[in-house]
């Protein structure tokens, strides 16, 4: 038998209430529309959407493809199959790649390190395709990984056919798979993220700039990559931190560079403006203590495995119920993970933040004598 208990989010972690998520709300104005094919504000942390358009229409990802490449060079180097010091020989593929290039010579050897920056502060198509060849021994080959990896994040509306984003019938992506590759991204490479906030890089003597405007426009904007072909339009994926809130922003099709930048810098300051995200439950700290029968000890101790985060309207925190739901009978032996139950936030009826509750301690079955005593205490409860 399970049952759901339901009291006010306040009463039950002290670390639900940060400052600013009390008090009166701000006056929620719709979100800006943007003239593009479409666009997609998620906060980093919480994972809500806060504005969309056209979300999961296909389109073409241009050079936000070297995202993914970028993203599976990063697992590989957190793996240990290749290092930043490993060279790579250009091929004459490579050398040859049209558009963006960071200006390899072919038959030379470059270095991962070097390749990586080339590929995501000069958005060299060169670096993709040596990258890619350099990793699994051909472009073809390193797609299939880039697939796996999408799959894998959950970016169920894209199909890669290339390590660079030039234009293929089948290489598709959408908004929201863009959002969760750049949550990936930040989250699981922060050492490489940081490249994405790099303004320029010089190689054999040429020195390019970053293709994002918005890293000389805002501070708070630490990332991450334009693309741009004639049939993609001009694209923008973008994140920026301001007190602590992290937000990515989308923006796909629009007709210049500019306007990328411009409506990009839109949805960035409209959630920023009118939301907040806060830390509702920490990772391994206890939420509650429950009644654990036949262990060695007759408390437990849960709690999530994951810090878990909400974001809402600024103001909207007075409206917030947090409900638990566990079982009335939980028997030892409980081990440290275990799962017991669900946690979720609510903003009135929209659960807005759910979570696994687990066991945050190990519990060894009682003596015979413990598992007696429990039984009688049981029958007669």
């Amino acid at each position: 038998m399970r049952k759901i208990i339901a009291f006010p989010a306040l009463l039950l972690c002290v670390c639900f209430w940060l400052p600013g998520i009390a008090g009166a709300a701000v006056p929620l104005p719709s979100p800006p529309q943007l003239s593009a094919k479409s666009y997609v504000l998620m906060d980093f942390h919480s994972g809500r959407v806060i504005a969309e358009h056209n979300v999961d229409e296909r389109v073409e990802p241009a050079s936000l493809t070297k995202m993914m490449t970028a993203y599976v060079v990063s697992a590989e180097l957190a793996q240990g199959t290749v290092s930043l010091s490993d060279e790579a020989t250009v091929s004459e593929k490579a050398w040859r790649m049209e558009g963006s290039r960071m200006f390899i010579e072919v038959n030379k050897r470059v270095t991962v390190e070097e390749l990586l920056k080339g590929l995501i502060i000069q958005s060299g198509n060169d670096a993709a395709v040596a990258l890619a060849e350099h990793i699994a021994g051909s472009e073809q080959g390193f797609v299939h990984m880039m697939n796996d990896y999408a799959a894998k994040l959950g970016m169920t509306g894209t199909s890669f056919m290339n390590a660079t984003g030039l234009p293929d019938p089948d290489h598709y992506t959408t908004a929201r798979d863009m959002a969760l590759l750049a949550q990936a991204v930040i989250r699981d490479y922060p050492e490489e993220y940081a490249l994405y906030a790099e303004r320029e890089y010089t190689y054999g003597g040429i020195r390019q700039q970053n293709r994002n405007k918005l890293l000389w426009r805002d501070d708070s904007v630490d990332g991450l990559k334009t693309g741009h072909t004639a049939s993609a339009g001009f694209c923008l994926v973008a994140s920026a931190v301001r007190d602590s809130m992290r937000l990515i922003s989308v923006v796909l099709g629009t007709n210049s560079d500019k306007a990328r930048a411009d409506q990009s810098q839109r949805l960035l300051n409209y959630g920023f403006r009118f939301y907040e995200t806060s830390k509702v439950f920490v990772a391994g700290q206890p939420i509650k203590k429950v009644r654990i029968w036949q262990g060695e000890t007759e408390e437990l101790p849960v709690g999530v495995l994951r810090d878990v985060y909400i974001t809402v309207p600024r103001g909207a925190g007075d409206s917030l119920q947090t409900e638990i739901e566990l079982s009335d009978y939980i028997v030892a032996p409980a081990s440290i993970g275990q799962k017991l139950g669900k946690t979720r936030v609510k903003s009135e009826n929209e659960v807005i933040a759910e979570a696994d509750l687990v066991s945050l301690a190990n519990v060894n079955e009682g003596s015979l004598f413990q598992k007696a005593k429990d039984a009688v205490l049981r029958y007669f409860e």
